[in-house]
């Protein structure tokens, strides 16, 4: 009885509540004065409606893996401020130039100013600025609300990242095999990735058929189809050696990628698939430019061995594309390219309605690898995330608030603290910058930036007046 009679009393003082609510509103929101609604566990340091982008500053680091990468910052009027990352290799300009379209804006209007940024992404290192920004944005968003930034995007299906270890490679076959062993037996890592090209058998005669006397840029810079290069059956049992030496290494049981494979033709890719198949890869990386929509399907096809694709893309119109058409196994956006936190997410899912599993690429500082966390924590069809940065021992230093190691026995633990969950170690940054670079120094060169941004044409002023 007692029980019922609180839920009735429960019941009754919500109906009254409710009531009350409702007769404020109606009568122009007289039962509550404050005039901005109350949002649980809202920051009380912060004025949501009243927040506004104040500042664009930057950092640079070092490299920790292929390239440096810059830490923005972007800071609001109410002491609030967000961080994102520029990806390895894209200049800093690309967020710089893009502060004053930016600045008096609400930075909790993150999917508006993304989409009022988003045309000056591109694909690879062209999406830098746009991503590292909405980056900031969402961790922004998750400070003022107290929220982790993977509830913003419905919650999480996992409590920690798996990732997948990049590993140096070596000529030296039992050195190479034994790096491999090192990552899974002495770091735990339990999804192991290897490059595996050409190169690694090239010097040796009868292994790889190319054109004599090719320029550099025919041999690094022309698409694969375009440069004329195969590898022989020779080529294929030397490379074919390796991957065995590995496996037998580390065993049949734990995933097995490859990458980096050169810049063969298409029947060289199909050719490695099929020779391939008897180690039971989980992936075969990047095998041709990933805009061949038709010759990755077809390779696909004739390959045994499953292929992937996308670290270079961005915006999930073209990995939607690859999906559609079954073009590639399984999908590899990078965050830093791909558009950001949200856009990944919306691919991840895409990907799901067609049955394509993703994986995700980053060689970057934990700044986007917590971006990468969130966003793998709230997709269902995620598989695991690459890291660079095993070998790097001053690489989670930069951040702290965090569980360290922040790579536990091939994982990273999804952080419950607002927004990204993570702080900068100041001083540990400022032990890394890249030569050149100061730390988040004023930007006003960059506040008045300015172009006719409109993606349509529109009649000049005055033009269809009535005389």
């Amino acid at each position: 009885m007692r029980n019922q009679r609180q839920t009735k009393i429960g019941r009754r003082g919500l109906l009254k509540t409710s009531a009350a609510l409702l007769g404020g509103a109606l009568l122009g929101g007289r039962a509550e004065a404050n005039p901005e609604p109350r949002i649980q566990n809202v920051n009380t340091n912060s004025s949501p409606s009243k927040l506004r982008i104040t500042d664009l500053r930057v950092a640079t680091v070092k490299k920790p893996g292929p390239s440096p990468c810059t830490i923005i910052r972007v800071d609001t009027n109410q002491g609030v401020y967000g961080l994102g990352e520029v990806r390895d290799g894209a200049s800093q300009t690309y967020a710089l130039f893009l502060k004053s379209r930016i600045l008096g804006e609400n930075p909790l209007n993150v999917t508006f100013l993304f989409e009022k940024i988003k045309q000056f992404g591109g694909d690879a290192r062209q999406a830098g600025g746009v991503v590292a920004i909405e980056e900031a944005l969402w961790d922004i968003a998750g400070k003022v609300y107290s929220v982790p930034i993977y509830q913003m995007l419905g919650g999480k299906f996992r409590d920690k990242m798996r990732i997948y270890a990049d590993t140096e490679e070596s000529k030296d076959i039992k050195v190479y095999a034994q790096r491999m062993k090192a990552r899974k037996e002495e770091m735990g890592i339990t999804w192991l990735k290897m490059d595996l090209g050409i190169n690694m058998v090239e010097d040796t005669p009868g292994t790889v058929t190319r054109p004599s006397g090719l320029s550099r840029w025919e041999s690094t810079q022309l698409r694969h189809p375009f440069v004329a290069t195969e590898v022989t059956d020779k080529g294929i049992e030397m490379l074919c050696a390796y991957v065995a030496a590995i496996r037998e290494a580390v065993g049949m049981e734990i995933p097995l990628s490859m990458d980096h494979l050169g810049h063969i033709g298409v029947n060289s890719a199909i050719r490695l698939g099929k020779a391939y198949e008897r180690y039971n890869l989980s992936w075969i990386e990047d095998v041709i430019p990933w805009q061949y929509t038709d010759l990755l399907k077809h390779i696909t096809n004739e390959s045994p061995t499953p292929t992937l694709t996308g670290e270079d893309i961005y915006l999930k119109e073209n990995f939607i594309k690859l999906c559609e058409n079954h073009a590639v196994s399984k999908i590899h956006p990078d965050i830093s390219t791909s558009g950001g936190i949200l856009e990944t997410h919306k691919i991840g899912n895409a990907a799901m309605e067609y049955g394509v599993p993703m994986a995700m690429h980053y060689a970057g500082l934990p700044i986007g690898a917590y971006a990468s966390v969130h966003c793998a924590a709230a997709t269902e069809n995620f598989l695991a995330c690459e890291n660079h940065a095993l070998d790097v021992p001053w690489w989670q230093d930069l951040v702290e608030g965090v569980e360290k190691p922040i790579i536990n026995k091939g994982f990273i633990a999804v952080p419950d603290k607002p927004g990204l969950g993570i702080t900068l170690n100041d001083e540990a940054v400022k032990a890394h910058l890249a030569p050149g670079s100061g730390f988040f120094e004023p930007t006003p060169q960059w506040d008045k930036e300015h172009s006719w941004d409109r993606l349509w044409s529109m009649a000049p002023r005055g033009a269809g007046k009535i005389a």
